[in-house]
């Protein structure tokens, strides 16, 4: 099982970047979690300071790990390794293998629930049935502890199918076809969508900020969400970044995946936003109104039956454009450092995942055992990788660049040593070595406090 030295894969072409990095942002953060913080945090006012976060804050961090992975051209703590040797820096790569690990056993917890959710648009089991009804369904589900499980587990199934391929031949080729299939169906339920009755309403809420809304509050939860969806300081940006070839631009990657990532969860905006308004649904109703809501609205409209499916097939693409980055995160670790050979070291991974990630999908079960102080499982990781183990690899991500990296090798791979400009390359460095810290702490210290 001992991997032999040979030349390491990489991403074949710059859209195959671009659409690997893009699935690794855009998962279910943007289909249903950036919607439920928009919901319930004034609307426009959320969206205009989430949109200030990724441009000014979430560019320069993406542009860190990505200079870090390709500039070490090795697996996430195999980067710190190879440019801080004989250091204590590899912790961080750690933090990034070991946060990768817990969101990605509880991610494939929720992403199974777009399987059941499939299957039940499928059989319309939806047909007929009000709200209430709808969300003690979704109860009894979590209740049907080893059926979330099974679901769990084909997640785990089809994520490492992906990556057992390899670089180009499995997270490439898959992600050019599964991202523009998403950006198509989103676009089709979108407009199905802003032609129902009062959906004006929806996009005002959606586009018309109300200054007053912004609050401490507001700000904290748009860093959060920000760093959350573009998959800042969990290792998968430095590891897809150490399979960029020296020729690409860095920057304008970077830039388009943000871009992307803006823009799918927008139209998720355009989507949830003017159904529900047109229905006199409440926009902060959180997580059911993805899973909840959103099947009793589509059970009342033309063609709601095949929206819905389409719906769920959507949300279970996003998911698995998200789990395949978090899964190549270990298989790169496990390979690189460990030397198993990469067919061996995805199910190592994926038998890891699962065993952990039961836990998670048994902890949501009424009257659990699978809690650890009163708090579940799946609670407890999210809690763990998301308030603490994403902000702290964060700040240690851009505090390496600025401070101990430096200008010079900055400059450097961004501007692929001279050959191409990079005009923005001084403000960016200004911002990862002093502004990026201080934004990423405020982050950490207020999930710590909430």
């Amino acid at each position: 099982m001992v991997e032999e030295k040979k030349k390491r894969d990489g991403f074949g072409s710059k859209l195959g970047i671009i659409a690997a990095a893009a699935g690794s942002a855009i998962g279910l953060g943007n289909i249903y979690r950036f919607p439920c913080e928009l919901g319930e945090n004034g609307g426009a006012a959320f969206l205009l300071i989430y949109l200030l976060v990724v441009i000014f804050l979430g560019i320069p961090v993406m542009l860190s790990e990505l200079v870090i992975g390709r500039r070490s051209q090795s697996n996430s703590v195999g980067a710190f390794k190879q440019l801080a040797p004989k250091t204590i820096w590899p912790i961080v790569g750690y933090i990034g293998v070991l946060c990768g690990f817990l969101i990605f056993a509880f991610y494939s917890t929720v992403s199974g629930w777009t399987l059941e959710y499939i299957v039940k648009s499928v059989t319309n089991s939806f047909q007929g049935k009000d709200l209430v009804t709808i969300e003690q369904e979704f109860t009894a589900f979590h209740d049907m502890g080893w059926r979330n499980v099974m679901w769990q587990g084909v997640f785990i199934f089809l994520t490492g199918f992906v990556v057992f391929k390899g670089v180009q031949n499995g997270i490439e080729r898959y992600a050019k076809i599964l991202m523009p299939l998403l950006l198509v169906i989103l676009v089709v339920l979108g407009i199905r969508s802003m032609t129902l009755p009062g959906a004006k309403e929806g996009l005002a809420f959606l586009f018309h900020p109300d200054f007053s809304k912004i609050t401490g509050k507001v700000l904290i939860s748009a860093l959060g969400q920000g760093f959350f969806s573009l998959s800042l300081g969990m290792g998968v940006l430095i590891t897809y970044g150490s399979y960029v070839k020296k020729s690409d631009n860095l920057t304008s990657t970077a830039f388009s995946v943000v871009l992307a990532d803006t823009a799918i969860a927008i139209l998720a905006g355009l989507v949830i936003f003017p159904a529900a308004f047109s229905f006199g649904v409440k926009p902060e109703a959180g997580m059911g109104l993805v899973f909840n809501t959103l099947p009793m609205l589509f059970n009342q409209i033309t063609g709601g039956y095949w929206f819905c499916l389409i719906f769920f097939v959507l949300l279970a693409i996003a998911a698995l454009t998200s789990t395949i980055s978090l899964l190549e995160v270990l298989v790169a670790y496990i390979s690189e450092e460990l030397h198993l050979k990469r067919q061996w070291a995805t199910v190592a991974a994926c038998a890891g995942t699962m065993l952990l990630g039961a836990f998670a999908s048994l902890s949501l079960m009424s009257n659990t055992s699978f809690a650890i102080g009163g708090i579940p499982v799946f609670d407890l990781m999210d809690f763990v990788s998301s308030n603490i183990l994403l902000p702290v690899g964060g700040v240690l991500i851009v505090i390496f660049v600025g401070w101990y990296l430096g200008k010079q090798k900055f400059f450097e791979e961004v501007t692929n040593n001279g050959a191409i400009k990079a005009s923005l390359k001084k403000i960016i460095f200004f911002i990862i070595k002093y502004l990026a810290p201080v934004a990423i702490a405020i982050v950490f210290i207020s999930g710590l406090i909430k």
